[in-house]
């Protein structure tokens, strides 16, 4: 397990894979979006705004912390950045309203979808 978390840290950064992240955590933020209570995104443009800072906090929170933002990949402390993330996204995205349970609901729904996807 330390060999994989050591090996996500060293990954240099791609384009490709941040744009192929980008689109995969569009599909699943609509998805989260649309079946969970206290979370809403008013239309396409937010989602895809949600969406790149998303993946922005998500890369700042792995290169600064250390830490997977993902609930099922760390644990708790992914779990809690997950939520974390999801809530801090609605300052920055007119359009992108979510409570702090719809937060942490959120990044259970948003775990499992991209678990699935």
């Amino acid at each position: 397990m330390a060999e994989q978390y050591k090996a996500t840290r060293d990954e240099p950064f791609s384009i490709t894979h941040f744009l192929i992240r980008l689109v995969v955590g569009a599909i699943v933020l609509a998805i989260t979006a649309a079946l969970t209570p206290g979370f809403s995104i008013s239309g396409i443009w937010p989602l895809i705004f949600g969406a790149i800072i998303l993946a922005l906090l998500d890369y700042l929170a792995l290169k600064l912390l250390g830490a997977n933002a993902s609930p099922f990949g760390r644990g708790i402390t992914g779990f809690i950045l997950a939520a974390a993330i999801i809530y801090i996204t609605q300052f920055f995205v007119a359009g992108y309203t979510v409570s702090l349970w719809g937060a942490i609901i959120g990044a259970l729904v948003y775990g499992i979808v991209d678990l699935i996807i």
